[in-house]
Formats: structure tokens, C-alpha cells, sequence
């Protein structure tokens, strides 16, 4: 019979706010990472500095606020109203202790229970609080949310405002890196939702005249809108509708209060139906809600008073009552949307004929893929089954149910042995594995019928639930895993135009991602390490002492299980699929897919004479 374990008053321990924030970080900030996602903790952290700073300006105190990133070191300075100098060390490290408690200050602000700036502080080796107004100045220094340092001055120049720097944590954050695409996104958001703000990010100037018209302008290139802009704005409420020629998918962009909404929520849910009802309405015709959303892109900002979030990183609202005496979140966006829209088609007729005759395209397609559909739902529903394809991880979503699990991942893979290394190596609760069968089909400029009747797009489709929206994506990471050779980049680049092609939003929502893995290992009787390039293999020889014993590894297959746990655990490497904002999906595709085999040669040819200029440089 075994021992029983003692319990008593010695077992009680109470933390205080940094312990148990150092110790609980997703609690505070969502999934921690490297910075390879935007959804990243590092980003968390700027983002809850950046937060104050705006809620300022959005109170109408300070115009500019500039962002500097140095390596590790972030710092963020407004021209706000500054922190009240008695509470300047309360407000960054006593829980519950904030402004925006009070509603007279803050009536539509985002953080509202006082932990941002907290969190900041107690997952940060270094951070720093200046606030400077009426003449006077206080600052404070910490370290992982101990204080170290603290200033007056009775006396200074400096103009009113509040200044915060910081260095995450290594140790939480394990080989962070900010990616300036992830930052200047966000920024973006937060000039679009504010016009006549300005953002100053290492020099480069972020502003927007138009809000949400803006967003649209640079998420959709103006060849390959079906119409200009709708936009329309009210009080509380903004949005942005036009339609793509190319895309498949419905892309949404939800903001709440400026906060970037990525999971949508009530309002996103809303404004969805409330388009529908309103186009039926007007065309006199009750089509399908899918063919009316077909290949919209579009843009919403409401403001609500006091909002209620599904998570502390606040990417999906749960609210459904606007506050300040006004409707539901659902009527509100209905009634404006009935009206001003309705409106809008009225005096627009030309645009009111294109989003009619998108919508009976879209019917028809739908029609003549209806047999294809239910046959390939089928064969997907059979194949899950049997389990031939997909080994799936256990939790999806969140303990609320309703929020994507943001650690979830679904790798693709190509072979037996890799995506056995990596079944036998993953964390099955939040990873899954879908084996590929040998190299995909280009589906450069085929339509959407290839998805049903090629097998390999059918099972993948199925696997990631992304046939009618993203809002349905079954995995916050989709990885690709492939070998780092000529046939694994050519498997990547056709996964990739498979993405473009048929579900851009998956990579503009940055979603998809290449697994690195490692060329060398390098070991002795000591140490191991694993390299990840010709300069890492070098730097590991000379480091290790005697003659180490160097593997080259020629594919994942080679990697054994053991080894390969190291890789996709808390040490996984992903390098980002991004698109570049100045090419078009269809140049890109065209490119890179299409006829033009003398361009690419030459294009290939030339990169080629840099790298290899570069190589010889560095020997």
C-alpha cells in the first residue's frame, strides 16, 4: 500500500504577481514562440505597452508615438498626458491598478482589467518607466518585475508623455527574434483604426487619412477588386466591402475598440449575417448566403463600452451587448449595415450589377461542383476513417471550446520515414501529421474543381476545414515539412501555390510556415549540435574540441525520433510564408508557375552568381 502524501498548511503557497506570471505566462499573454508568429508573445508584449499609448491619443492627448526596436531592447514613447508621477511604479507592477478602471477616463478602451503593462514587466530582464507631465519627471527601473532603480526630477524640459523600455526575457522567449513584417503589420492596424495618428517605427513614418478604406487598399491590389471600395462610417461602427476577381475564400479583417479581433466574434459573426440579409433584401432574391460572401474581402471596427474577450490576449469578442444605452452588438451592426449599405447600392448601381453578377457566378460554380463535392467529401470523410492520411493531435481548441488552440499545428509532410519520425516525435495534443504522397500537382491557374477531384487537395482541404472561411481553420500553424533538398523545395513551392492559389487568407493571416531543420550534426563525447547551415557547421567544429564527428543529414527520414523531438518541441525553428506587398498574387503565381521557363532560368542563373559571390566572400 503506498505512503500516503501529507497536506497541510506548509503546502499552501501564495505568489505574488510576477511569480505567477513568470510561472503562468500564457495565462497573461497567449502562446510564448520565438517571434516566427505573429500571435507571438514577444509581439503580446508590445502590443499591451502600445495599447496606453493609443488610448491616449484615442482621449485626444498626443499625435505621434514612436517605436524603437534594437535587437532585443523595444521602446515605445507618446506624447500623451504621462502617468500620474506618484503611481508611475504602481501602474507597471501592482495588479488591478490602472486608469481605465475608471470609465469617465476610459470609456472604449481595450485593457481593461490592469495586467498589461504588468505582464511586460515581470517577463522582461530589463524595463524601464519614464513619465514626464507639468514640468516634472519619475522614473522606475525592474528587473523580472523587481524593482531596481527609481528617479524624480523636479525640474525638466522633456515634453509631457511616457516612455517604456524593455528586453524580454530570453530564458521565457527562447531564441526571440521581432520580425519587422509582424510589427509594421500592426502598426498599420493601429494607424488605419485612428486616422491623423502617427506612428514612427526606427524611422519609417505610418499614417492613414482613410481608415479602413486604406486597409483594404493595401490587403487587395486595385486589379483584382471586382469594384472600389465600399465604405461606410457611423458612430461606433466602420467597414470596409469589396470583392476579389481571383480569391475563393471570404477574408475578414474585426477589430474591437482597436483591437485586432483575429478570431473574429460577435461582431465579425454579425456583420456576416447582417450582409447577407441585407443583399437578399435588396436584389429581391434569397441567395445562398455562401455565394453571397464568395470571394468578399472586408474590414469592421465597432466600438463597445466595456467589452468582454473570450481571452486575455483579446482576439475574439465575446460580447453581445454594445453598453452605453445602445442595442445588441447584433442589431446594431445589422441595422447600420441594412441602412448605409442598402443606401449605398441605391445610388451605385454599377457596383450593385457587379456584386450580382459575382453572386450568380458563384451560384453556377457552386452547382456544377455540387456532385464533385459531395463525392469528395466523401472520399475525405472515408479516408479520415480508415486514418490513411491524417494522424490528427487531441485538442484543437482552447478550454473555452470556442477558441483555435494557438499552439495547434499540423505538419505536412512528404514520405513514410518523415512523417513517421515526426508522428513518433510530436506532441499529440496539439500536433498533427498529414502525409503527402509523393510530389502535389501545380494548380497554377486551375479552378476550383482540382481541389475535389485531386485526392492529395481533397484530404488536405478536408484535414484543415478551410473549404468556406478561415474562421473554421482546424490549426492555428500549418508546417511545412519537407526535405532540404531539390525535390523537398519543390514539394514546399507547390504546397505554397496550392495556399495562393486557392486560400491566400491562410498566408495573409500568417498561418503557414517551412519547418527548418537541421543539415549537421556535430558531436564529440561531451556535446552535440545541430547546425542549421555551412556557417553554424563551422562555428560547431571549432567549438568542440578534438576531432568531432560531423553527419550530414540528407532528409527528415534520416532524423531519428529522438533526435527529431528536439526540433518540433520547444526549440522548433519556423521560418514564416509571407507575401510581398508589392506583387500581386497573380505576378507571383505567373512567375514563379507558369510558361515563362527562359525567365526563370535566368532569374535562377543569376541568384546563383550572388550566392555564390557571397560564399566565396565569407571563405
Amino acid at each position: 500500500m503506498s505512503k500516503e502524501t501529507k497536506y497541510t498548511e506548509d503546502n499552501i503557497r501564495s505568489l505574488d504577481w510576477k511569480e505567477h506570471i513568470r510561472m503562468r505566462p500564457g495565462m497573461y499573454i497567449g502562446k510564448l514562440g520565438d517571434g516566427s508568429s505573429a500571435d507571438d508573445g514577444i509581439y503580446i508584449l508590445l502590443k499591451e505597452v502600445l495599447d496606453n499609448s493609443i488610448d491616449e491619443y484615442v482621449m485626444g492627448a498626443g499625435k505621434t508615438i514612436e517605436i524603437s526596436i534594437q535587437g532585443d531592447k523595444v521602446t515605445v514613447r507618446d506624447y500623451g498626458r504621462g502617468i500620474p508621477l506618484g503611481k508611475v511604479v504602481d501602474v507597471v507592477s501592482k495588479m488591478n491598478t490602472g486608469g481605465k478602471y475608471d470609465s469617465r477616463a476610459f470609456k472604449k478602451s481595450v485593457g481593461l482589467n490592469g495586467v498589461g503593462t504588468k505582464a511586460v514587466n515581470a517577463l522582461s530582464t530589463f524595463f524601464r518607466v519614464e513619465s514626464t507631465r507639468d514640468g516634472k519627471a519619475a522614473s522606475a527601473e525592474f528587473e523580472k518585475g523587481n524593482l531596481t532603480n527609481q528617479d524624480t526630477l523636479d525640474e525638466t524640459s522633456r515634453r509631457r508623455g511616457t516612455k517604456v523600455s524593455f528586453v524580454p526575457d530570453e530564458t521565457i522567449f527562447k531564441h526571440f527574434k521581432y520580425r519587422t513584417e509582424y510589427v509594421a503589420k500592426m502598426l498599420k492596424n493601429y494607424v488605419y483604426l485612428n486616422p491623423g495618428l502617427t506612428i514612427i517605427f526606427n524611422g519609417e513614418k505610418y499614417f492613414s487619412e482613410n481608415g479602413l478604406r486604406d486597409l483594404l487598399s493595401d490587403t487587395i491590389n486595385e486589379e483584382d477588386r471586382l469594384y472600389d471600395i465600399i465604405h461606410l462610417k457611423g458612430d461606433d461602427i466602420e467597414i470596409a466591402i469589396t470583392h476579389s476577381k481571383t480569391q475563393y475564400s471570404e477574408e475578414y479583417h474585426s477589430f474591437v475598440n482597436g483591437q485586432n479581433t483575429t478570431q473574429g466574434g460577435t461582431h465579425q459573426a454579425a456583420f456576416r449575417e447582417a450582409l447577407v440579409k441585407t443583399v437578399r433584401e435588396f436584389y429581391g432574391k434569397n441567395y445562398e448566403a455562401s455565394d453571397i460572401r464568395k470571394s468578399i474581402v472586408s474590414a469592421i471596427s465597432i466600438k463597445v463600452t466595456e467589452p468582454v474577450f473570450e481571452s486575455q490576449t483579446k482576439t475574439k469578442l465575446g460580447s453581445t451587448e454594445m453598453g452605453g444605452g445602445l442595442p445588441t452588438v447584433r442589431t446594431f451592426i445589422n441595422d447600420f449595415i441594412k441602412n448605409k449599405l442598402d443606401n449605398f447600392l441605391h445610388k451605385n448601381t454599377d457596383v450593385a450589377e457587379s456584386i450580382q453578377r459575382k453572386i450568380l457566378q458563384a451560384e453556377r460554380e457552386r452547382k456544377d461542383l455540387s456532385g464533385i463535392r459531395k463525392l469528395a467529401k466523401e472520399r475525405a470523410k472515408k479516408a479520415s476513417l480508415h486514418n490513411k492520411k491524417l494522424r490528427d493531435c487531441r485538442v484543437h481548441l482552447t478550454d473555452s471550446k470556442k477558441d483555435r488552440n494557438l499552439e495547434s499545428t499540423l505538419f505536412i509532410t512528404e514520405g513514410d520515414s518523415a512523417s513517421g519520425s515526426i508522428t513518433k516525435s510530436r506532441d499529440v495534443n496539439t500536433q498533427a501529421v498529414f502525409s503527402l504522397r509523393g510530389k502535389p500537382l501545380n494548380c497554377y491557374n486551375m479552378t476550383k474543381k482540382i481541389v475535389y477531384e485531386n485526392e492529395e487537395f481533397n484530404l488536405l482541404q478536408a484535414a484543415l476545414n478551410i473549404e468556406e472561411s478561415l474562421e473554421d481553420l482546424r490549426y492555428n500553424n500549418i508546417v511545412i515539412a519537407t526535405d532540404a533538398d531539390v525535390d523537398g523545395m519543390h514539394i514546399r513551392l507547390l504546397l505554397i501555390t496550392f495556399f495562393l492559389q486557392f486560400f491566400p487568407e491562410v498566408i495573409k493571416e500568417g498561418h503557414l510556415y517551412i519547418l527548418q531543420t537541421p543539415l549537421f550534426r556535430v558531436r564529440n563525447k561531451k556535446e552535440t549540435i545541430y547546425c542549421y547551415s555551412e556557417q553554424e557547421r563551422r562555428d560547431a567544429i571549432q567549438k568542440l574540441t578534438g576531432k568531432p564527428e560531423i553527419t550530414r543529414f540528407k532528409g527528415l527520414g534520416e532524423i531519428s525520433p529522438d533526435e527529431f523531438v528536439h526540433f518540433i518541441g520547444d526549440d522548433i525553428r519556423l521560418d514564416p510564408v509571407m507575401l510581398d506587398k508589392d506583387k500581386s498574387i497573380e505576378e507571383l503565381l505567373s512567375f514563379y508557375m507558369g510558361k515563362n521557363t527562359p525567365q526563370r532560368q535566368e532569374f535562377i542563373i543569376d541568384n546563383l552568381k550572388v550566392e555564390l559571390d557571397t560564399v566565396e566572400e565569407e571563405l
